[in-house]
């Protein structure tokens, strides 16, 4: 039974985007073992039939010795394992599993870029600093034999191929992890009786695009547009270009936006919306606007990475520069008064989402690519 090794920095992320994926690993007769952080997700990961190995690292701690003393721990967890496959996802699994991979002689490797996030958007001078840095790492982690690297939009693709030099063989473009379509059923709009609901469901990050989202809601409230404003999520404390409360609260206060909070229920959250929004400044690809598709509803996202990759401009969505609340808020103010294209985009999405995003064909995608490393003549470490 060939051994897959996913490794992640969040153990709540693998079971809310990688899991469907795992469990379909584990039915083609692969043995699934998870590094990750959060010890308290070991039962859940053996109720799964996973066996779980701890992996302490952060997302958003950047201490030299701390993430030297990370790869050592995987070099350690790869020399006992001796998995026949690593799967490495998000950033840091990546950067750290490439190179503890390369010192355990591990050549049967499979790096997801789910996107490239503040590192790659920002300006600042600690986003300019840290992609200095990761950019040599990631040169480092994937210049090994033969990894094969899974791409989420083809930015992504332009630059780490670039910065890593892969070989065209090796890249793989596969939009997003996928949407359960019998869990997000389309449904119809909300009855023309009730104030229409305005979505944008994430971590509220400044570069999810929270401040434009708040802005144009204010400005559409100026105009006299009378719909419901909501976000859904809680701030990434962890992520520095993490949203303050108080932002939010004050909004909140003046009756410019709604703050559901964190929701376990998103399929009725897009029941109850008649517009979702993700104005972000760069994704992978969003799974939000995966599910909004699924659900029948129309998307309002921004001109940039990842987000344009979710939807057909004009058909299923539209797109608007990113950055800019002017544009958003005219955006939204243009389907808002227009329930007929929103009934047309939202079916037109749910279209999309059976063609291109169901998660059962995500999840054969991969096995394909699992099955052809396994049969490789490449030795294992």
């Amino acid at each position: 039974m060939a051994r897959l090794l996913f490794v992640v920095n969040d153990a709540g992320y693998f079971l809310s985007h990688r899991l469907p994926i795992a469990q379909a690993a584990q039915n083609a007769g692969f043995e699934v073992h998870v590094a990750a952080p959060d010890e308290s997700k070991r039962g859940v990961f053996q109720a799964y039939g996973f066996l779980y190995h701890h992996w302490p690292v952060t997302r958003s701690g950047w201490n030299p010795f701390i993430e030297i003393a990370l790869i050592w721990k995987l070099v350690r967890i790869f020399g006992h394992l001796k998995p026949d496959i690593l799967h490495l996802v998000t950033m840091k699994p990546v950067l750290y599993g490439g190179i503890a991979a390369r010192f355990t002689g591990i050549v049967k490797v499979v790096a997801a870029v789910t996107g490239l996030g503040f590192v790659f958007s920002g300006n600042g001078v600690m986003s300019n600093t840290l992609r200095f840095l990761v950019s040599g790492l990631y040169r480092v982690a994937l210049s090994q034999l033969g990894p094969c690297v899974i791409f989420q939009n083809i930015d992504d693709i332009k630059i780490i191929s670039r910065l890593a030099k892969l070989k065209p063989e090796n890249i793989y473009l596969i939009r997003g992890v996928g949407v359960d379509l019998a869990e997000y059923g389309i449904s119809t709009l909300p009855s023309t009786t009730s104030m229409p609901i305005v979505v944008l469901a994430a971590r509220l990050l400044k570069t999810k695009g929270v401040p434009e989202f708040v802005e144009a809601a204010r400005m559409l409230r100026e105009r006299g547009l009378k719909a419901r404003f909501v976000l859904v999520g809680l701030p990434d404390k962890k992520n520095p270009e993490s949203i303050d409360e108080g932002f939010i609260a004050g909004y909140v206060k003046d009756g410019i936006i709604e703050h559901w909070g964190h929701r376990n229920d998103m399929p009725e959250v897009f029941r109850q919306s008649s517009l979702v929004v993700l104005p972000s400044y760069r994704e992978g690809m969003p799974k939000v606007l995966l599910e909004a598709a699924a659900s029948g509803r129309a998307v309002v996202t921004a001109d940039a990475p990842g987000c344009r990759e979710a939807i057909v401009p004009g058909v299923t969505g539209l797109l608007v520069p990113p950055r800019d609340a002017g544009a958003l808020a005219d955006a939204l103010e243009q389907l808002l008064n227009d329930r007929g294209r929103l009934e047309a985009m939202g079916k037109a999405g749910r279209e999309l989402a059976e063609r291109e995003f169901d998660v059962l064909g995500v999840a054969e995608r991969h096995l394909e690519i699992y099955r052809r490393i396994a049969a490789s003549d490449q030795p294992k470490g």
